[in-house]
């Protein structure tokens, strides 16, 4: 389980990790309402096809369909949203940089919330160290002047985001427990997309539908990937792991940013690219060292 575990927070981080390219790309036609809208409805349809095809029915009381609700806000809709706006306001590398304090916020938001996340000296460290590893480097790409006169509500907003996240990672811990993360993330999906489909006629006049292909196929790639794919492994994780481990895959984000820089674009490998890798590796390592002498967590399957 391990084995299979890890593999699911490698993959996670590769997947999210290039989401804001695709993100970048298609907020340049369309407005971020409706490329949210049409992100989430890309990956619940790919959820519903794999419901169907396993066969699952889905039981759920009234307490079930208000957590869902609960996370479809705090998990998509809201946070989804915050940084697609807020990436039309504020560079990518400083929207990095503030998308990576989910950690942060987890561990202290987890503290409060979970009899098994107490903050320690150990996990501590271990979440400052992978900080400065994403410091580190995003400042490949950083330009002090831009982070100056950045638009302080486009921070703000991807701040909120982070803690957004924060907040439905330990409440799924928390309550959510015993569904299977293809209900979790079927269910968010839905509500979420409901609730961005009644916003969007407020939120942004004219509507405005993507016309060209490669708009298309970012959404398609954000939804049926980094939404419909990544959903069942960030449950998983969370359900295993739990949230302030689970949280870790943030500083993925930066790592494989600057590996696709280098492979695909001709970017030079500095020894930002080594310092900063080498310390979100040890931040993750040293997070993990004092989970790994806790008994073994029940395991969940990804359905």
């Amino acid at each position: 389980m391990k084995v299979r575990e890890w593999g699911a927070f490698v993959l996670l981080g590769l997947i999210w990790g290039s989401s804001f390219l695709w993100i970048k790309v298609a907020v340049a036609e369309i407005g971020p309402f409706m490329l949210v809208a049409l992100r989430v409805l890309f990956g619940l349809i790919g959820l519903a096809v794999i419901m169907l095809l396993r066969r699952k029915r889905i039981l759920l009381d009234g307490r079930a369909l208000l957590g869902f609700f609960f996370l479809g806000v705090f998990n998509t809709a809201l946070p989804f949203t915050l940084i697609s706006w807020g990436e039309t306001h504020i560079e990518s590398a400083l929207a990095s940089i503030l998308n990576g304090t989910m950690p942060l916020f987890t561990i202290v938001i987890a503290h409060l919330w979970l009899k098994d996340e107490k903050i320690n000296l150990q996990r501590s460290a271990g979440l400052v160290t992978g900080f400065f590893g994403v410091l580190i480097l995003v400042t490949r790409d950083f330009d002090p002047d831009k982070v100056i006169q950045a638009d302080l509500l486009g921070q703000l907003a991807v701040l909120a985001a982070a803690a957004c996240y924060a907040t439905a990672a330990t409440f799924t811990r928390r309550h959510m427990r015993g569904h299977a993360p293809l209900v979790q993330s079927l269910m968010t999906l839905l509500f979420a997309d409901a609730l961005l489909w009644v916003a969007l006629p407020i939120a942004e006049r004219p509507i405005q539908f993507p016309a060209l292909p490669i708009t298309w196929l970012a959404l398609a790639w954000l939804g049926l990937l980094g939404s419909c794919v990544a959903y069942l492994l960030y449950f998983f994780l969370i359900n295993t792991w739990g949230p302030t481990r689970a949280s870790l895959v943030t500083y993925i984000f930066p790592v494989v940013g600057v590996i696709l820089g280098v492979t695909f674009l001709n970017e030079v490998a500095d020894w930002r690219l080594i310092l900063g890798t080498a310390l979100v590796v040890g931040g993750i390592v040293l997070v993990n060292l004092r989970a790994r002498r806790r008994p073994a967590v029940q395991s969940v399957a990804l359905d």
